[in-house]
């Protein structure tokens, strides 16, 4: 049975594996769009498995006004080819996992395609990986700054950030295609569960819910 009252997060590129664990949880979902925009956080960064570990790939940029900026008017900077980058990344990640070609054909085209605004960009996203999971979750996004103190939200906008590992949860393990050598790596991008775990991946996600 899903959770109330409704679940407040950021917008996130790819987010962690414990931001989707989230959405399962709760009847409805907000994004903030009015907070000031906060660097150096998941709204514009995802961490994947790569070849030496953990790597993080990072969408550049534009705060249009400095860091009063409001997350619903962050501009994504294409002065670096960025997108070529990140495909690239990820293909050289994910090319040999079970499900990459299952999946790929769904995820690459927006890494052709230029969006203007980081929150469409994460939005799009964030649907596709929805339909991909089978997960039945409607996005809604805030029309004003919502107040931490507001009841009607579980605020956990500042929750998830790549800077440190969220002991909180019980990851369970899953193969990686870069696991024997490195081990496990919990809390990854979602795409590491699809990539490597496939039509498995909700089952993956409610075990979570159940066992934490």
């Amino acid at each position: 049975m899903k959770e109330t009252p409704a679940i407040l997060l950021s917008t996130s590129y790819l987010g962690p594996i414990e931001c989707f664990t989230q959405l399962i949880r709760y009847e409805n979902f907000y994004i903030e769009t009015y907070e000031n925009y906060i660097k150096q956080t998941y709204r514009n960064r995802c961490i994947i498995y790569g070849s030496n570990g953990r790597m993080a790939l990072t969408i550049p940029v534009i705060k249009v006004n400095g860091n009063h900026t409001k997350t619903k008017d962050i501009l994504i900077s294409y002065r670096q080819d960025w997108q070529k980058n990140h495909w690239r990344s990820i293909v050289s990640a994910y090319n040999h996992s079970p499900f990459f070609l299952f999946y790929k054909d769904e995820l690459e085209p927006f890494y052709y395609k230029k969006t203007k605004y980081l929150l469409d960009f994460n939005h799009q996203l964030l649907e596709a990986v929805i339909n991909l999971l089978g997960l039945k979750i409607q996005i809604f996004y805030t029309e004003k700054y919502i107040e931490k103190k507001n009841k009607q939200f579980r605020d956990l906008r500042n929750r998830f950030t790549p800077k440190k590992e969220n002991a909180t949860l019980s990851f369970p393990h899953y193969t990686q295609v870069f696991e024997e050598n490195h081990g496990f790596i919990s809390n990854l991008s979602i795409i590491d569960l699809l990539f490597n775990a496939g039509t498995d991946s909700q089952e993956y996600l409610y075990k979570i819910f159940a066992g934490n």
